[in-house]
């Protein structure tokens, strides 16, 4: 993994020393119990479901700021998001927007396990606030754009000149007074943990799809052998913001097909053109199986598996996709599932040329080219959550488990030939039996990653 790339997926931060208690095993099982879905299709888990599966799509115009600038003008935005909701008033002023989707993120998937930390742990309503660990993925890079831009102002010289000793010297009284400590890129660890009073292991993973998939599979694995008994766990971003947007606008990764409004986002589409950015997050409650059995807890899914390679061509990726199949195998050796026995892929699906060839490539050669195997990708649907992607997709995998029934690949009207060979879920959703999913997020310098979901009932 990189560690000088702002896209590298890098531990930034953490407390992960050991925290299991004598006789813990390595083989613990995970249970998803919560899922806490923050997109422009709506807030919560529930909104989000119901948006995919009907097909429909929050991509359109950006109307948060002026886009007139950029090349790319359109971006999946949360129009009606209030932090106050889910944040006290002391908190938000430390926070960025970015900090905000995370918190409220986590706390819709609390919610939604029903967890409570304080309750009587000995009849299986409560955990011990040190063995309850917090993992997030994001893509954080500054403090908020406006008070950089207002305290940079103070360097400024009369000749326009940038001037490093004046801002030195004025910084102090120019400068938000909280602007360095809402800048840190690992807050959200800080608000997630005095939210909901979990103590113990922790770490920030910093980069774009990778991220938010990373920071689950070590939550997972932080049950799995011990150190914890539950986790809050996923990845955010608001990446249809002015300052994300400015940054990608010329990567070469986003349409710029305008005019086409929704319809221009169009993965493994003949006529794809490149991505759709938006904004949101989605987080995972994970627990030690037989403790959320002890409470009565809603079991989505189970965590068998996960997979991380790194493709050494960066940005251009491996032509055959080599790297994300090799991540997938790992996934699925880990899980013990064999590779035709996967319902469902949750797909990067990206829509940029090279990234769904090579991605199509690794995923018929893992699970063959009979189009017996279902992927597909919600992007076009909630846009491209960059930092929060991979985990949106671990999300979807819950969801499918959970409700029977695979979302569409909306903007998929004419498949590309060399894109052939998976059930892409084209047109609309369906209804299916579904017992092994696989999640993908992909990173922006070649970082792989796919971690393996099962129905409850699927284990032998």
């Amino acid at each position: 993994m990189s560690t000088t790339a702002t896209t590298a997926t890098t531990a930034t931060t953490g407390n992960t020393g050991a925290a299991g208690t004598a006789g813990t095993t390595g083989g613990r099982r995970v249970a998803v119990t919560g899922v806490g879905v923050l997109t422009a299709l709506g807030e919560g888990r529930g909104e989000t479901w119901k948006g995919l599966l009907e097909g429909r799509t929050a991509v359109g115009p950006i109307r948060g700021y002026d886009a007139s600038s950029l090349a790319t003008r359109l971006a999946a935005e949360l129009p009606d998001f209030k932090a106050a909701r889910y944040a006290p008033r002391k908190s938000l002023r430390m926070t960025t927007r970015n900090d905000q989707l995370a918190i409220a993120g986590a706390a819709l998937a609390a919610e939604d396990a029903g967890l409570d930390l304080a309750g009587d742990a000995a009849a299986g309503g409560g955990y011990d606030p040190e063995r309850a660990g917090v993992f997030v993925g994001g893509n954080k890079e500054i403090s908020n754009p406006e008070h950089l831009l207002n305290g940079s102002l103070a360097g400024r010289r009369e000749d326009g000149k940038a001037d490093l000793r004046q801002l030195g010297e004025r910084a102090s009284s120019a400068f938000y007074p909280l602007y360095f400590v809402e800048g840190l890129q690992s807050a959200s660890l800080f608000h997630l943990s005095h939210a909901h009073g979990f103590k113990g292991a922790n770490s920030y993973y910093h980069g774009t799809a990778d991220a938010g998939l990373t920071a689950l599979a070590r939550g997972y694995r932080s049950i799995k052998g011990g150190e914890s008994d539950v986790v809050i766990a996923g990845g955010f971003d608001d990446a249809s913001s002015w300052w994300v947007m400015t940054k990608m606008d010329g990567m070469g990764v986003l349409t710029k097909r305008n005019e086409s409004g929704a319809g221009a986002f169009r993965p493994y589409d003949r006529e794809r053109s490149g991505s759709v950015l938006g904004e949101g997050a989605a987080f995972l409650v994970m627990e030690e199986w037989e403790a959320a059995e002890r409470r009565g807890a809603r079991i989505y899914a189970e965590v068998r598996g996960f997979g991380a390679t790194q493709d050494p061509e960066l940005v251009t990726p491996h032509p055959a996709g080599e790297p994300l199949a090799a991540a997938l195998r790992k996934a699925l050796r880990e899980a013990r599932v064999d590779a035709g026995d996967v319902d469902y892929v949750a797909a990067h699906g990206c829509a940029t040329r090279l990234g769904d060839l090579t991605e199509a490539r690794a995923l018929t050669s893992v699970f063959g080219r009979d189009g017996a195997t279902a992927a597909g990708s919600v992007k076009p649907s909630a846009g491209h959550l960059v930092a929060g992607a991979g985990a949106l997709n671990a999300a979807v995998c819950a969801m499918a488990l959970d409700g029977g029934a695979l979302p569409p690949t909306l903007g998929l009207d004419d498949l590309d030939p060399e894109c052939a060979g998976m059930d892409w879920v084209a047109g609309a959703a369906r209804e299916e039996r579904v017992r092994h999913t696989v999640a993908i997020g992909r990173g922006f310098e070649g970082q792989q990653t796919a971690l393996v979901l099962s129905a409850p009932a699927a284990r032998p």
